[in-house]
């Protein structure tokens, strides 16, 4: 009987193992599914490098968000160790000043509310209108968020404010890449996914409808199959041990 090869499920801001739960049980007859926390905050590479020390030595590695951001830093440190890569709901860019204020906004509003308060404010943009009325999608994205923390919170926001251009490292990205993104991001569009596609030789593109940032969560059964036909189709079959 093979080996299941491993796979680490990166988590978003203010995300923990709850962004990945439908995903690692419903693909763990294929791989072995690991989601890495966050240990060293101090900058991306540094982030990057604290899950290379506990990871694998080879891995199939799958992202949404800031775990994308984490993915792409991974790739310029160790290509060689990864299988495959799979990229949820992110964007190579790096963050503009429009963006990086609206970030320092936050990171104000925390010294004078909770982070569940900041979190709750956040769901506008997190998920698809449809689902602000979903109590239990909601309640759960709001309790990730007071589990990572307030001291996480700051530390990840700034990490994701310093982390570099990831475009001019995406062309050389050889192992097999899927790319997804909610048609209605409003963190990150789907433009910016399809700027990746373009820049990643041979990457799959999928799109998913009526579906914000949160995809994995919001849409897990669709995240789900997405990830299980092409690891059926384009890892599995390819992969060296």
């Amino acid at each position: 009987m093979p080996v299941r090869p491993h796979m680490l499920f990166l988590p978003c801001l203010m995300g923990d193992a709850r962004l990945w739960a439908d995903q690692t049980r419903d693909l763990a007859d294929l791989v072995t599914p690991e989601v890495p926390v966050y240990r060293r905050l101090e900058s991306l590479a540094a982030m990057a490098a604290g899950v290379l020390a506990e990871a694998p030595a080879k891995f199939i590695l799958c992202g949404l968000s800031l775990g994308g951001y984490t993915a792409f830093e991974i790739m310029r440190q160790a290509p060689e160790r990864v299988q495959a890569l799979a990229l949820f709901n992110t964007s190579a860019q790096p963050d503009d000043e429009e963006r990086t204020a609206q970030r320092l906004v936050l990171l104000k509003r925390l010294g004078e509310t909770d982070i569940a308060t900041i979190s709750g404010m956040a769901l506008d943009f997190l998920v698809h209108p449809s689902r602000l009325e979903d109590r239990e999608l909601c309640s759960a994205i709001v309790a990730m968020a007071e589990r990572v923390g307030p001291d996480n919170f700051v530390d990840q926001q700034r990490v994701i404010m310093g982390r570099p251009d990831s475009r001019p490292d995406l062309g050389r990205i050889r192992c097999p890449t899927l790319i997804v993104a909610g048609e209605e991001d409003a963190i990150t569009p789907p433009e910016v996914h399809l700027e990746m596609a373009r820049l990643i030789d041979n990457a799959r593109i999928e799109l998913i409808p009526d579906c914000g940032h949160m995809s994995a969560m919001e849409r897990p059964a669709e995240v789900s199959a997405l990830l299980r036909s092409w690891l059926l189709s384009a890892v599995l079959p390819t992969r060296v041990a």
